[in-house]
Formats: structure tokens, sequence, C-alpha cells
């Protein structure tokens, strides 16, 4: 392997290749990091008033609000956390040159995320819808609270270990 002409001796060229190792984790570890702090804020209030929204959609009855009115809180929280989410992609991008993204994060961390965090928005509003017991949406929201506050701080870890 010839660089300008030099001939790099062994040694050189596995430093090269460890050194090319250490740029791609580093950008690998840059990409995981947090997301901005309004937005983990708006992300964490989206999750924890969600299950109370869901609930009010799916109720047979008419729960604090008629169904409809519900039904337009959901549209426009969903709506507003799609553009905010727009928005603080593309900041963070523009700022840093990488996109945000989930698959560096340990698998055996995402996945329960990924499944669990659905089913638990959604199962609670049912069983509340099945049992008229407003706990199981108290705690939906405070787990699904709980869980976007520790993946924002393993993102924050995961930062400021490749730093």
């Amino acid at each position: 392997m010839e660089t300008h002409g030099v001939r790099l001796t062994p040694e050189q060229a596995r430093a090269a290749l460890a050194d090319t190792e250490r740029v791609r984790a580093s950008a690998a570890a840059l990409t995981a990091t947090p997301w901005p702090t309004w937005f983990f804020i708006t992300l964490t209030l989206y999750v924890a008033v969600l299950p109370f929204t869901l609930a009010g959609v799916v109720t047979d009855r008419y729960w604090l609000l008629p169904r409809p009115a519900w039904m337009a809180v959901m549209v426009t929280i969903t709506a507003t956390y799609a553009a905010l989410l727009a928005v603080a992609t593309k900041t963070w991008r523009d700022r840093t040159g990488v996109a945000l993204r989930l698959d560096v994060l340990p698998k055996r961390a995402t996945l329960p995320l990924l499944i669990g965090l659905p089913l638990l928005l959604v199962g609670a509003p049912l069983a509340f819808r099945a049992t008229g017991q407003p706990a199981w949406l108290i705690a939906a929201s405070l787990i699904g609270a709980a869980a976007s506050v520790g993946f924002h701080l393993t993102f924050v870890r995961l930062h400021r270990r490749a730093a």
C-alpha cells in the first residue's frame, strides 16, 4: 500500500486501520447523542399524555370530554409531535452533520422498548375501557415517562463516552 509515493510499514498500516475504526466508532456514538432538551421534554410529555388521550378515544361512554373532542386532541398532539420531531431532527443534522439514530443503542434495550412501550400505551387505555379504573392510565403514563427519561440518559451517557 502506497500513499503519495511513500510506502507504509506494516505497523503504520495497522495503526491507520485502528485509527479508522476509532473514527467509525466515534461517529456511530455521536449519532446517538441526546435529543435537544426541548424535544426530550416534548417527547416525555407526549408519552405521558397519550394514555389519557387514547382512553378518551376508546372509552364507550362520555369520559371528561365527548369522543370527538378526544379525537381532536389526539390528532392535534400527534401532529404537533410529528412537526417538532421533524424540526428537532433537521436542527440536529444541520448543527452536527449527523442524523439522530436509535440503531446504535444496544438491542437489549431498544427491542423491549420498541415492543413494550406501544403495548403499554395502547394496553392501558383498553384496560381502562374494560375496568373503568384510571390507575391503568396513571401507571402507563408514569412508566412511559420514566422510559423516555431513561432513554435520554442512555443517549447522554453514550455521547459523553464518545466525546
